[in-house]
């Protein structure tokens, strides 16, 4: 008899330690499952590397225009902007979506120590203006680098992937930009097939004009739709010219970028060959905001750029 209830103990001990075994092991699993998905890095390459970034980045600090338009698709109101210490910058599509932010200073020379006090856990920089602080900036927060100041517009759709995969919404990113894709071809749409008129986008200051070739950041989204730019050769997308060489290229339209309210364009109005330039012929000079057509590169400034392009083209 005692025998007999010696084994039933034994059996029972036996059992008792193999669940508490197979519990152990469950519950290992599960907490390995639950890091793993706690722990979502992800590698972003980018054009100074590859970055990891953790989680959704919340304090994000964008030193480009371009940036903040990213990020006003995705939702995303960034803690600090290089916004060339002039709030007015931030065009008004972007400003009702963001919100307040504090300046980091400009774009070209962006404060590291204002940078640094926001701590941020992203920041975003171009390849152009920061790439010699790259160093710097990440050992401040992981830092992606892109390509904004000399982009053209597909460039900007593919830096838009990446803030979106970077921000850790990859998938709405997909989505918006989809959106994005649909309204360009609805505005590409009114622009006729026998459309022949050269158009010429360029920033006029007191002293000079910077024409925007064909494959610059406006130049490109407006051949996108099937305006052809004036000047379709060059190395510089941006290209310093005079009233010969205005002439010479000799623009149906021009964009005109202005930076104050007196610039070289009124000066050339008494000159002879100023009145050779079809654009000034045809009535077609368009005066449109700089910080749209110029310093923001995204989404929502190209389709705003365009919008305003089809207004003084087609009066719609």
């Amino acid at each position: 008899m005692k025998k007999s209830f010696f084994v039933l103990i034994g059996i029972l001990i036996f059992f008792l330690a193999a669940c508490g075994t197979e519990n152990e092991g469950t519950n290992d699993n599960e907490n390995q499952g639950s890091a793993e998905n706690s722990d979502d890095a992800r590698v972003i390459e980018h054009e100074m590397g590859s970055t990891k970034i953790k989680g959704q980045p919340e304090n994000i600090v964008a030193l480009e225009f371009s940036y903040v338009d990213a990020l006003a698709s995705l939702g995303i109101s960034p803690v600090g902007i290089a916004d060339d210490d002039d709030e007015n910058r931030i065009i008004a599509p972007i400003k009702e979506k963001i919100g307040d932010y504090t300046s980091v200073g400009t774009r070209k020379q962006p404060s590291l120590e204002v940078i640094s006090s926001l701590q941020p856990d992203l920041i975003i920089a171009d390849l152009q203006r920061h790439k010699d602080i790259y160093d710097q900036l990440s050992d401040i927060a992981p830092t992606i680098v892109l390509s904004s100041l000399s982009a053209d517009y597909e460039e900007i759709l593919s830096s838009f992937e990446t803030v979106s995969e970077a921000v850790g919404k990859k998938e709405e990113g997909q989505e918006i930009l989809k959106e994005h894709k649909k309204r360009m071809e609805e505005l590409r749409a009114q622009v006729p097939e026998d459309e022949t008129r050269t158009v010429m986008p360029a920033v006029v200051t007191a002293d000079a004009v910077y024409a925007h070739n064909f494959e610059s950041y406006t130049g490109s989204l407006l051949e996108s739709i099937g305006l052809k730019n004036a000047i379709q050769d060059g190395d510089d997308r941006y290209n310093k010219i005079n009233l010969e060489q205005v002439v010479q290229f000799n623009p149906d339209v021009m964009f005109l970028m202005e930076s104050g309210e007196q610039t070289i364009i009124d000066d050339w109005e008494d000159k002879p060959l100023w009145q050779e330039v079809n654009a000034n012929q045809n009535d077609a000079l368009y005066s449109v905001d700089r910080n749209m057509w110029s310093r923001f590169r995204g989404l929502i400034s190209s389709e705003k750029i365009l919008e305003s392009a089809i207004n003084h083209l087609y009066n719609q």
